[in-house]
């Protein structure tokens, strides 16, 4: 239970200044919370002619900006520190400074801040692009510790999964699998089984068992599905089993799988923002495909297409029609839902291609089942149902 005194001092934090007359002065540590977000929130709102209200506004100069960086990361919690550091670029000028490396050097590395450093890299200067790297890295090692186990072990599994055999070589026979599966023929008299079929895994290959193809959308919406898919791509390319291209597209297309081994190279090799051009990055895709029936495509994309969209859906129809498993993910990430084309979505969806919003933790689960056949369109509407996403 919050007492009293407890609701006024929230109030005070959430009002500021407004709250003055009707809520206590604040003190000692309160104050400096009230002091760090009035940096941001308490200005004139000019558009308005009012005062008073937590809007935004903080001053201009790097050392201050860094100062106040480091304050409210002594004050609150992780995920409000990454809430404010995106209200003060979004809302304020910080683009800007955000090109000087002290001030870097004082942000909490996020997902959102490679998002908006990536939109940058073109004109970084050099003497910020190592701070920005090392920021970016930061970010790419979180992900990599949050996915990489799970998604290697998912795909490890399901590939074993796809390669079972009911003729095994006696070393391969999964002798558990064996017993369930013979249950029936069990003989009382004799306490066995009898089994009447051997279930086993094939030998393990050593040549590629599956091609993976992820193209991304790097338009400026995407930010955060370019950051996730392009470290699932360097985690898919560690396997031998896989073959694995990456692709990222606006209205040009960029082949970036020989940049794999190092996801931070992939991320400066997106330049995020311009226009869309899908149906020309589907038509590059295509060419990659080697085996369409052993092939996964993903597009990562919000649908809204600047090229020729009947040509893009053909293109789509005639992957599927190949034997590719063709894949829509609205989005990668944890933002929630996406804004996206609703018409080809639905348009896609008449083909049998199923469209819908996927978070990073969801991924590896949504590969495994996509590479043993599973119905993916049935296992997207239980999470959208239990997550609220769109879907198509």
């Amino acid at each position: 239970m919050v007492d009293d005194a407890g609701r006024a001092r929230r109030w005070r934090l959430l009002l500021g200044d407004a709250a003055d007359g009707c809520a206590p002065r604040l003190a000692g540590a309160d104050a400096a919370v009230d002091a760090a977000l009035a940096a941001l929130y308490d200005v004139p709102d000019a558009s308005a002619g009012t005062r008073g209200r937590r809007s935004a506004g903080l001053g201009g100069s790097a050392p201050r900006v860094a100062r106040w960086l480091g304050d409210i990361r002594t004050y609150f919690p992780s995920s409000v520190v990454q809430v404010m550091q995106r209200d003060a670029v979004e809302r304020l000028d910080l683009t800007r400074l955000l090109l000087e490396p002290e001030l870097l050097g004082a942000v909490q590395p996020d997902v959102n801040l490679v998002g908006t450093l990536l939109s940058l890299s073109r004109v970084l200067p050099e003497r910020t692009k190592e701070t920005a790297r090392q920021v970016v890295a930061e970010v790419v090692r979180q992900i990599e510790a949050r996915v990489a186990d799970r998604t290697t072990s998912a795909v490890t599994g399901a590939l074993d999964r796809a390669a079972r055999t009911h003729r095994p070589r006696l070393p391969d026979v999964d002798w558990n699998a064996t017993i369930r599966a013979n249950l029936t023929h069990y003989l009382p008299e004799h306490r066995t089984v009898v089994p009447e079929r051997l279930v086993g895994h094939g030998r393990r290959q050593q040549v590629v068992a599956k091609e993976v193809v992820l193209e991304i959308d790097q338009s400026g919406s995407m930010a955060e599905s370019v950051v996730y898919a392009s470290v699932f791509g360097a985690v898919l390319a560690k396997m031998r089993t896989l073959k694995t291209t990456l692709i990222a597209f606006d209205t040009e297309v960029v082949d970036l799988t020989d940049s794999l081994t190092d996801p931070v190279d992939v991320l400066f090799g997106v330049q995020l923002g311009g226009g869309t051009d899908i149906n020309r990055a589907i038509a590059y895709g295509q060419e990659r495909i080697t085996r369409p029936a052993d092939t996964l495509f993903f597009l990562i994309s919000d649908l809204f297409e600047g090229g020729v969209r009947d040509e893009m859906v053909k293109r789509m129809a005639a992957m599927k029609s190949a034997g590719v498993q063709v894949i829509v993910l609205l989005a990668l990430s944890d933002s929630g839902a996406p804004a996206f084309d609703r018409e080809n979505a639905a348009a896609l969806a008449a083909l049998g291609i199923p469209a819908f919003a996927c978070t990073p933790d969801a991924f590896p689960d949504l590969l495994a089942l996509a590479m043993t056949g599973g119905d993916v369109g049935a296992w997207a509407q239980r999470e959208i149902a239990a997550a609220g996403e769109p879907h198509r």
